[in-house]
């Protein structure tokens, strides 16, 4: 099971090399700024790489994202939820 730790920007700041022995041993830590979790470190065994296919993919749909959709027509709001 995957421990998960939370703390504040300070206390990274103040124990980093703490948090990096515990990321190292399987821990994960949530880093959060006022409340609000900002940075997310996780043991480097835990990224995995696309592959070539995967990286083409991800790229065609930023592409599209990009350019946006053509849905053939304006519609507005009360279309879109007409039963």
């Amino acid at each position: 099971m995957i421990m998960t730790k939370t703390l504040t920007l300070r206390e990274a700041n103040q124990a980093f090399s703490r948090c990096i022995r515990e990321v190292e041993a399987g821990e994960e830590v949530i880093v959060t700024r006022n409340g609000k979790p900002v940075a997310r470190i996780i043991p480097a065994s835990r990224v995995r790489a696309l592959t070539p296919e995967q990286e083409a993919a991800w790229e065609r749909l930023e592409a599209e994202m990009n350019h946006g959709w053509r849905l053939g027509g304006a519609f507005n709001r009360d279309e879109l939820y007409e039963r």
